[in-house]
C-alpha cells in the first residue's frame, strides 16, 4: 500500500493542525495505522496508533489529551488532530501501516510508510 501524508506546517504554540494520510488501496480498512515522528538528531518515535477495527487506540504519554487519531475507511484516510501544539512537537510526522492483530509501537514492524510531513511549532 502507498501512503501520502499531508497537513503539516509552521504554527505558533497553542495552535492546532490536522494531519492526513491517504492510502492507495481499498484494503486500507484491513491495516493497523500509526503515526510516528522524528525530530532532527533524534530517533523515530511512536505518537499514536489505531487498529483496523478502531477498537484499539494508543498514544504516547506526551500527546495524550492533545492529539486524536482517527480513520475514515470509506475515504482510505488516517487523521491526526493535534491541539495545543508545543515546540517539543516539532518534527517530521510519518504515517505507517501493517496488517495483523497488533498495533506495534516500534518502527521496524511497519513495512509501509508515507513520505512524512513537517510540523514546526514556534514558541
Amino acid at each position: 500500500v502507498q501512503l501520502q501524508a499531508s497537513g503539516g506546517g509552521l504554527v505558533q504554540a497553542g495552535a492546532s493542525l490536522r494531519l492526513s494520510c491517504v492510502a492507495s488501496e481499498r484494503t486500507f480498512s484491513t491495516y493497523n495505522m500509526v503515526w510516528f515522528r522524528q525530530a532532527p538528531g533524534k530517533e523515530r518515535e511512536f505518537v499514536a496508533g489505531i487498529s483496523w477495527s478502531e477498537r484499539n487506540i494508543y498514544y504516547t504519554e506526551p500527546v495524550k489529551g492533545r492529539f486524536t487519531i482517527s480513520r475514515d475507511n470509506a475515504k482510505n484516510t488516517l487523521y491526526l488532530q493535534m491541539n495545543d501544539l508545543k515546540p517539543e512537537d516539532t518534527a517530521t510526522y510519518l504515517c505507517a501501516a501493517r496488517q495483523g492483530s497488533i498495533v506495534y509501537k516500534a518502527p521496524a514492524n511497519y513495512p509501509y510508510w508515507g513520505q512524512g510531513t513537517l510540523v514546526t511549532v514556534s514558541s
